[in-house]
Formats: C-alpha cells, structure tokens, sequence
C-alpha cells in the first residue's frame, strides 16, 4: 500500500507537539521536513534545532528533503538527528554520486529530487545507487500549489525502468497532492505520497489520509 508523508511545513508550528502526536494518530507513514535555505528557494521554514525537538516528539521515520544550495554539508546533521530518508537536487552538485554514497553509508535512505523543469536524464546513470526519486509536481519553495501533470510521463518512464531492471527504488511525489490525483499517482507507480496543505488544513487528518490511501 501506498506510504503517505504529511508535509510538516503546512502544520501549525505554534501547537507543533500536538500535531506530530494527532498526524501520528490519523496514520500517516512518514513525516516529510521541507528544509529551505531562501536560496535555492525563496523560502525559509526550519533547520537542525527544530527537527531536533521533532525527532523527540516522534517516532515516524522522517523524510527530509533538502532545498539547499549546499546539501553536503546536512547529510551528517541529518543523520546525527535521526532522519532516515534524504533526498537532495542535482542541480547544485558537480559530484552527486558522491553524495549518494555518504547518504547510504551513514545508513540512511538517499534520493535524488527532480524538479517539474528538470529532466529525468540526471537520474538514470545513478539509477541503481539510488534507493528513491522524488518526483516535485510544484515549483518547489512554498505549498499550496496547484498540481502540474507533466509529472506523470515523468513517473511512468521511472517506474518502467526499474521493472526492467528489477530495481528496488521507491517513487515519492510532493506538490497539490489530494484525493483527485492520488488514484491516478498510485496507479502509475507511486510509492511514497507527500501532502501538507491537504492534510493539515483540513479539521479530520485521518479522514484525508485514508482518502489518499484509497483514492476516494
């Protein structure tokens, strides 16, 4: 079944101890961190001090994703706070296969994020070393944006090659994400699904959750 990621940046960070305990509670998989540096972005939302008191409030595994211009210098941060999986963009490395082997050696899952502009083609010669692809279906710095459906081909031709290669990759989209693209996401091969506006502004989190996971 479909893994579903609230995007804790949609969350009310004023009450944030009780909204980790009732994300928990609605079922969610994992907790997704969107972590902005105002430069690759323009945006900032939260670094190592607040997922810091997350990981003490929760037990979810934490799926952080990296916004930054400089993604080598968190994947120790990272995994000194007890983040599992990592995900990072291309376009601000010469030497991302060397990323991806730190990320895994530190024991942590690593990914690789695409953005609705960048093509699939920076994925394929590490393909094998990878163990996710996040696929954004928004131009990535703030949430509530609408979902932009050139992301299926994207996800189709991914999921094809790793059946051909019999590959252990999981598929992870994050951008508008709601029950309406959820059945069809799910049906071309997605595995991790991240939404934050959806979830934590609706008044029922397991509601919303359960209608990811099965499309209705």
């Amino acid at each position: 079944m479909v893994k579903i990621a609230p995007s804790l940046l949609a969350a009310d960070f004023t009450d944030l101890r009780s909204e980790l305990d009732r994300i928990k509670l609605a079922g969610a998989d994992l907790l997704h961190l969107d972590i902005m540096d105002g430069h690759f972005v323009p945006n900032l939302t939260f670094g190592p001090p607040i997922i810091k008191q997350i990981r003490k409030f929760t037990d979810l595994s934490l799926d952080a994703h990296l916004m930054v211009t400089n993604p080598m210098d968190y994947i120790e941060i990272m995994n000194k706070l007890g983040v599992e999986y990592l995900s990072f963009h291309p376009e601000v490395l010469y030497h991302t296969h060397r990323a991806i082997n730190q990320i895994k050696e530190l024991g942590m899952k690593a990914g690789i994020a695409i953005n609705p502009g960048t093509p699939i083609d920076v994925v394929l010669p590490l393909i094998r070393d990878l163990d996710y692809v996040l696929f954004m279906s928004v131009n990535p710095g703030f949430g509530g944006q609408e979902f932009l459906s050139l992301v299926y081909e994207k996800i189709e031709m991914i999921d094809r090659i790793r059946i051909e290669g019999k590959l252990e990759l999981e598929i992870e989209v994050d951008g508008g994400v709601t029950d309406k693209n959820a059945p069809e996401l799910i049906k071309k091969g997605v595995d991790i699904l991240v939404a934050g506006t959806y979830i934590f502004k609706s008044n029922d989190y397991r509601r919303r959750i359960d209608s990811l996971k099965n499309g209705n």
